[in-house]
């Protein structure tokens, strides 16, 4: 018994030096950091295009809203066409803003207007030309002897065939939104879902506010989204979070967008919801941008709908 044990001991130790001795350092370079342009521009129906540009921070430096500030871009040029006319963008900052655009720009920067007007944020704005169906609009931008491109369409809006709101589980007076939509046979149709409660300035995304027809290209589907402003509200009860209630009263934001625009959303939403998850996988945001920068140019093609909760 006792040889056994020794044996198994003198074998244990022996394996254990083989391995040690089998060990191989590795190294792995890890690329240097390297600034990109940010570009973040929409252009929607009977709207001015807002282009906002910042770059890229570093993974190790310091994390701060003084930080976010200094990563807005200034002086660049920025322009868009419609393939017959030119217009170059106005940079304007939240705090010098023109009469009349506080209310564009909060919506820009999902930002109250009252808190905008007080912060340095600046962005560029078409007062020279605005979204229309069937246009497609070409963003040019140029920054420290650089070229940026990217083309965006505005389709025509897929209307919603009805909205309703009925009493979700045991409540009688708190449910979701529902809506019914008919989807076009054309295969590859996007769309974006956003909400406010009448008397509000800004639109609120839901939770997965971006979606396409994968599974249900020509059909005609009813759907439910949640009340995204309850989440936002700190004298809500947690019990309703997530429900509007009986009364309220919804403006509906339903917009279509190309398949590029919904893939850079989509990819970008999922690693916003799993980050910090050590078992999800990296996943690279596309970009329609061309030159080398980051970012999206979307146009948005919305139809608006009311709902009374009742």
């Amino acid at each position: 018994m006792e040889f056994r044990i020794l044996t198994k001991l003198l074998f244990g130790i022996s394996m254990l030096l083989m391995a040690v001795s089998c060990t191989k350092e590795v190294q792995i370079d890890i690329p240097g950091y390297k600034d990109q342009l940010v570009i973040d521009g929409s252009i929607e129906t009977g709207q001015p295009a807002i282009v906002l540009l910042s770059t890229t921070n570093n993974v190790y430096s310091p994390t701060n809203f003084q930080a976010y500030l200094e990563g807005f871009v200034s002086g660049a040029t920025v322009t868009i066409s419609n393939g017959v006319e030119t217009d170059t963008l106005t940079e304007i900052c939240s705090d010098n803003l023109p009469p009349g655009t506080e209310e564009i720009a909060a919506a820009f920067f999902g930002l109250p207007v009252d808190v905008l007007v007080n912060m340095h944020l600046c962005a560029y704005i078409s007062f020279g030309m605005f979204g229309e169906v069937g246009k497609t609009y070409t963003l040019k931008v140029v920054n420290n002897g650089s070229e940026y491109t990217a083309t965006t369409n505005i389709s025509t809006p897929t209307p919603l065939d009805s909205l309703y709101w009925k009493p979700e589980g045991s409540y009688t007076d708190r449910g979701f939104s529902w809506a019914k939509l008919s989807d076009p046979s054309v295969s590859g149709d996007s769309y974006a879902w956003q909400v406010k409660l009448a008397g509000m300035s800004n639109f609120s995304r839901t939770f997965n506010p971006f979606f396409n027809d994968k599974f249900f290209n020509g059909q005609t589907f009813d759907f439910a989204y949640e009340n995204p402003m309850s989440f936002d509200d700190p004298m809500g009860d947690p019990e309703y979070r997530g429900y509007y209630k009986l009364g309220d009263t919804v403006i509906v934001k339903l917009s279509k967008i190309g398949k590029k625009e919904y893939n850079f959303f989509e990819k970008k939403y999922n690693q916003i919801y799993s980050a910090g998850n050590p078992f999800s996988t990296p996943t690279n945001i596309p970009t329609n941008i061309q030159g080398g920068a980051l970012g999206i140019w979307v146009g948005y093609s919305p139809w608006f709908d009311t709902l009374i909760c009742q």
